[in-house]
């Protein structure tokens, strides 16, 4: 593709982006969702887990709010513009798959951002300081490109009934939460626990966080951030790959 093409794509990516932001993410129950379930989570914790620093806690706050919000609608944007009928007018103009794919990403990325930084203010709200702020901001902007990807890779079953895509999301997503370092300090996980963690790109986000708040860190930061990067590069490449070989199963 020339220069010129891929400009092209891209600012045809970028309308797809405020699409999305506009229909699907700026309604009052997706940002409910996107507060206040991990919110919830974090006073059920909070409650039963008196023991654990409050730096900890919110530290995990900050990490569900972002997998959360970033994997919260774009599982199902294909399904809802398939039934709509969207899709195929969508995919008949002279745009490529991986540029709808793109421009869905970045709206989950943005969104994700924005409500995680709320997290972020309720931390220093609470108290908390900010120790390293460079390295939580590139930790957040890194690790929303990736969740961003896997809500796309959930998507790739070329079904119209959102549905069937959110409780498979649900099914995956929840059970990292809870492999990932959020509720259970690593150090305390056994063995076939740290096997699980390790193979979660939410469990170096969280430790990055966790070391942006407090110093302390369970993985190198550098292995951290090169975990999240190796993570969003597998999941970008696999996730442009199968929805250009399943859209037109979708038309």
């Amino acid at each position: 593709m020339n220069p010129a093409g891929f400009s092209e794509q891209v600012r045809r990516a970028w309308a797809i982006a405020k699409k999305d932001i506009r229909i699907y993410y700026i309604k009052g129950p997706v940002l409910i969702f996107g507060i206040f379930m991990p919110v919830f989570l974090f006073l059920a914790f909070l409650m039963g887990s008196r023991q654990l620093a409050l730096a900890f806690l919110v530290s995990g706050l900050v990490g569900m709010a972002l997998f959360f919000t970033a994997t919260a609608v774009s599982p199902a944007i294909f399904p809802w513009e398939g039934q709509a009928k969207t899709l195929e007018r969508l995919a008949s103009c002279p745009i490529t798959v991986e540029a709808i794919v793109f421009g869905d990403m970045v709206a989950s990325t943005l969104f994700g951002i924005g409500i995680t930084l709320i997290t972020v203010i309720i931390g220093l709200v609470l108290g908390l300081s900010l120790l390293h702020a460079v390295t939580l901001g590139a930790g957040i902007l890194l690790a929303a490109c990736c969740f961003s990807a896997i809500g796309m890779l959930l998507a790739v079953p070329p079904t119209n009934t959102p549905s069937n895509i959110m409780m498979l999301s649900s099914l995956i997503k929840f059970p990292l939460v809870f492999i990932s370092g959020i509720f259970i300090p690593l150090e305390q996980m056994p063995p076939w626990g740290m096997a699980l963690a390790v193979c979660s790109p939410l469990t170096y986000f969280t430790d990055l966080v966790r070391y942006s708040f407090t110093g302390t860190h369970y993985f190198p930061v550098v292995g951290d951030i090169a975990a999240l990067g190796m993570f969003t590069v597998v999941f970008t490449a696999g996730t442009m790959y199968l929805h250009k070989r399943t859209m037109p199963k979708r038309m």
